[in-house]
């Protein structure tokens, strides 16, 4: 398929530039740029995110004392511990 009759998008893009007015920024207008103000609250809850996120997912020394335990024969909890520790983290209600 052959398209006659092209434009030339240079010279089109070249037309709409000379025509266009150049905006003037705010600084050469007087305005007063804009700003950004964070509430007390929200800094709050930057300092807890940045104390949260340094301490670490797993704690290591409490993973070795328990695993050095299990090596041992130390450390037998009861079917009733696990059952009431796994059931305690999923809030469960009773109705």
């Amino acid at each position: 398929m052959k398209i006659t009759n092209q434009l030339n998008v240079q010279s089109v893009l070249n037309r709409y530039n000379k025509n266009v007015k150049k905006t003037e920024s705010s600084e050469q207008l007087g305005l007063a740029s804009d700003t950004v103000e964070i509430s007390d609250q929200a800094r709050a809850i930057q300092v807890a995110k940045k104390a949260l996120s340094e301490i670490p997912d797993v704690r290591s020394e409490k993973v070795e004392s328990v695993k050095s335990a299990l090596q041992s024969g130390q450390y037998k909890p009861s079917a009733e511990e696990v059952v009431n520790k796994l059931l305690s983290g999923l809030n469960l209600t009773e109705e």
